[in-house]
């Protein structure tokens, strides 16, 4: 396994600096490049070729479109790997790629064989992009439209093995700290899947306590807020269930700030499994998402679309993994 210094030695940096921005440490002075250096090289330690790939035509070229900001992909890294993994493939396979635009002009959006979409899209944004007519295949989001491929991760599953082990483990108070990514907070449509299957789950069980809901944004910072928000109230959880990484390194910063011990006082579980959270102290239980096997998946059907003619859509769904580590404990 990686190690910390050996990110460090890759990054040209420090193993201070290295620790401080894996554990998203705000008061650290750095550039958001090296910030986005040491997550890359962190992945790619990680990182393993299963097989000898070789091109079968070294001359396709494919744009890669980002559903989210710059800075959005610096605070929730989940899709920064998913989209450097994507590019690693490509470059084993020999085939060009470009980071194009949502409102890329359909001269320059001809010029490409196809389109790799990560991330969510606004009915907007699905519009345009449906005005492009180009083979497309969607990472992580699922458009209603039944003519696009999509790769999605089985959240209903991942929801239940997570809230399972930590009932497992004794837990009968059970809190929540999530995000959402449209502006509009109330209507139910807007919530995270991750949000509706964990209330789904609870009330199954008779044990949801909205009390223990907080819903944010996906970033460390929200993270420490809105744990911060409940163990001011006085009463809190045996556990929570955060969902994603990110937040949940925010929310070890509220809890040790409070003078409390993870896991003694609080069993934390996350979900993404970022490289991240193996360095963390006590290492994160999460949910592993197999970001290269998606990134392997979404490449295998764009070819198919473009070098086979395929014109059925498809829909590929991932199983996950609940990585026990240190954040969790039987009470």
């Amino acid at each position: 396994m990686a190690t910390i210094r050996d990110i460090a030695e890759r990054a040209g940096v420090s193993l201070a600096t290295v620790s401080r921005v894996l554990n998203y440490d705000e008061s650290l002075n750095v550039a958001d490049t090296t910030r986005k250096k040491i997550f890359e090289i962190a992945q790619e330690l990680e990182y393993v070729t299963t097989k000898n790939r070789k091109s079968k035509k070294p001359s396709l070229r494919i744009g890669i479109i980002k559903g989210y900001s710059e800075i959005e992909e610096i605070e929730d890294t989940y899709y920064l790997f998913i989209r450097h993994s994507i590019e690693q493939l490509l470059e084993e396979e020999k085939i060009q790629y470009s980071i194009i635009g949502k409102e890329e002009t359909i001269e320059r959006v001809k010029e490409l064989d196809g389109i790799i979409a990560i991330g969510g899209f606004t009915n907007a944004e699905m519009n345009n992009l449906r005005s492009w007519d180009r083979n497309i295949v969607f990472v992580d989001y699922s458009p209603e439209e039944e003519d696009f491929d999509s790769v999605v991760v089985d959240i209903r599953r991942a929801v239940k093995k997570a809230l399972n082990y930590l009932i497992s483990l004794g837990h009968k108070s059970i809190g929540f700290i999530g995000g959402r990514d449209s502006s509009e907070q109330d209507r139910e449509e807007d919530k995270d899947i991750r949000e509706r299957y964990y209330h789904e789950y609870m009330n199954s069980k008779g044990m949801l306590k909205e009390e223990f809901v907080r819903i944010g944004s996906f970033t460390p910072a929200s993270g420490y807020k809105l744990m911060k928000d409940i163990l001011e109230t006085g009463k809190y959880p045996t556990a929570f269930f955060i969902a994603n990484d990110s937040m949940a390194i925010g929310a070890y910063k509220a809890i040790l700030e409070k003078g409390l011990k993870i896991p003694d006082d609080i069993s934390i579980i996350g979900f993404n499994d970022i490289s991240t959270a193996k360095y963390i102290v006590p290492a994160l239980t999460t949910i592993r998402i197999y970001t290269e096997f998606m990134s392997e998946t979404t490449i295998q059907m764009l070819m198919e679309r473009i070098r086979d003619e395929r014109k059925i859509s498809k829909r590929v769904v991932i199983p996950t993994k609940l990585v026990i580590r240190e954040s969790c404990k039987e009470i």
